[in-house]
């Protein structure tokens, strides 16, 4: 008796209410959608987004200490939990992140007649699990949250019934999962076999010294298919081909959660299984990461590059691959990680840089979605004198573009290249900061021409010239026309995400003291 008492521990819920008030608000929402009328549906937008901000008010009182609940009876520093400035900070990430979709999907799901319900079940569903995992501390909670993230992202992205692109695009983002899910939990196996633990404060201890020559072997094997199945989940190359296909295929705002809070959960696992599990083998994991980083942001801006402005969905096409090729500016810290001392210090870069791009990203994506609304083809020649039609809106999205190139007024997006910049050198990776240097002058040229298409003068006729170019029908304008009022959620959307970008811009030291500081 005395043995099961001694198991029994109180649970901290105050430290699990981030993912706690997500996943209870979605159980809300599903239950309401079976009582409400298709004419009061729309109420669960409001509810899923109230939903999204409570949960990311209940950060605020766990800003005074580290918190830490799920913890081994007879060693309370092992937990399974911990509400530390890391996860603080991604949750935070993460939950703005889903409440500025929320803000896009309100108006969306009633032009494209999405199920409303299941919508915002799955959202909530999703963001509960990209919300737990920064926070988690062993390699099955990590494993489980990846998938309570990833697994109502599949439905979310063929949610449009009917449509081609969008079944086309969740079957490869489905397949590319799941074959990452495999090869990941095959690495975790092997990792529990040889050390014996889950808990990566004690696998770590273990991973250094290792009592028989296989178990090393089979701990390596494991450190190297651990880190491949979170390569795909980064996006990494060559492990990023679902990427174009998907964001085509999936709702606007899905895209743009994919790209922000997709990646925002992808990275902070590998940070977590890099610079708290696998300390000890740094000198594999860090070359490993240093050339996915180069070969990712080559990739990613190269083909960002080479896409033409008259295709349809061009627009979206070209953030997919501006967000691969960001991936490997994300991925710059995480491989100088392994090359210093003090690697708590060395992914202050990627969550700083993070902070920026889901901002700025996210806006563009917006921009993205109102355009969408009368030119759903949503090419890059549709774009073509926006700011004469939606002057704010062009120069938002220029803004947004700027931020991502790094230039002046994007204040922000510069200094957080700079501190991956810093962060690579500061390693001895002179290399890889060569290679960011030529890619980041690659970046330059295609944000720049989207820039300067926005500035043009309006052509009626475009839409047919495009259409000619592409040898593809012109399809006729669909939805509002084209100097309606935006929607008050999607204006609300552009407006949150240009605030922020402006006030960090303003505010530049907030990213050099996530860069400088400790998080783990």
């Amino acid at each position: 008796m005395s043995t099961v008492t001694s198991l029994v521990q109180s649970v901290d819920w105050l430290a699990l209410a981030p993912p706690t008030v997500a996943a209870a608000v979605g159980l809300v929402v599903l239950v309401a959608d079976l009582f409400l009328p298709a004419a009061r549906k729309p109420l669960l937008g409001w509810i899923a987004t109230a939903g999204l901000a409570l949960a990311a008010l209940s950060l605020l009182p766990l800003l005074d200490g580290d918190r830490r609940t799920f913890c081994l009876p007879a060693h309370p520093d092992v937990c399974s939990y911990a509400a530390d400035p890391f996860a603080l900070v991604i949750q935070f990430l993460v939950l703005g992140g889903a409440l500025l979709t929320a803000l896009l999907s309100i108006d969306i799901l009633k032009d494209q007649d999405l199920p409303a319900g299941e919508y915002w079940f799955l959202l909530l569903s999703s963001a509960a699990g990209a919300a737990l995992l920064p926070a988690s501390r062993d390699l099955a909670t990590l494993v489980i949250a990846l998938e309570v993230a990833s697994l109502p992202a599949f439905a979310l992205v063929g949610l449009r019934r009917g449509d081609r692109l969008s079944s086309e695009a969740a079957l490869k983002f489905f397949l590319s999962s799941v074959a990452a899910t495999a090869v990941m939990l095959l690495g975790v196996s092997f990792l529990y076999a040889a050390t014996g633990s889950l808990h990566l404060s004690r696998v770590a201890h273990a991973l250094t010294a290792l009592p028989d020559p296989r178990l090393a072997t089979l701990a390596s094997t494991g450190v190297a298919l651990t880190l491949v199945g979170f390569a795909f989940k980064t996006a990494a190359a060559p492990f990023h081909f679902w990427v174009p296909d998907t964001y085509v295929g999936a709702p606007l705002p899905i895209a743009g959660y994919l790209s922000v809070v997709g990646k925002a959960v992808g990275f902070s696992g590998l940070i977590l299984v890099t610079v708290q599990g696998f300390p000890s083998y740094a000198n594999v994991w860090g070359p490993a990461l240093a050339v996915l980083a180069a070969l990712t942001m080559t990739v990613g801006n190269v083909a960002a590059l080479r896409q033409d402005p008259r295709r349809a969905h061009s627009a979206v096409r070209l953030l997919a691959w501006s967000s691969v090729g960001q991936a490997g500016y994300l991925l710059v810290p995480i491989a100088a990680a392994g090359y210093v001392d003090d690697p708590g210090h060395a992914i202050g870069s990627t969550v700083a840089y993070a902070l920026m791009y889901a901002a700025v990203n996210l806006g563009a994506f917006a921009v993205a979605a109102l355009v969408a609304r009368t030119r759903p083809a949503n090419r890059i020649t549709d774009y073509r004198g926006l700011y004469h039609r939606r002057p704010v809106v062009a120069l938002a999205l220029g803004f947004f573009l700027l931020c991502l190139a790094g230039l002046p007024p994007g204040i922000i997006g510069l200094f957080a290249k700079v501190t991956v910049f810093s962060a690579a050198v500061d390693a001895g990776l002179a290399w890889l900061a060569v290679i960011m240097a030529v890619n980041v002058v690659i970046a330059l040229y295609y944000y720049l021409q989207w820039t300067t298409v926005l500035f043009r003068g309006a052509e009626d006729t475009a839409g047919a010239g495009d259409a000619a170019a592409t040898g593809a029908p012109e399809a006729a304008p669909a939805g509002p026309p084209v100097h309606a009022a935006i929607p008050a959620p999607l204006a609300t959307a552009i407006a949150l995400a240009t605030v922020l970008g402006i006030a960090l811009s303003g505010a530049p030291q907030l990213v050099l003291r996530f860069a400088s500081g400790a998080l783990l």
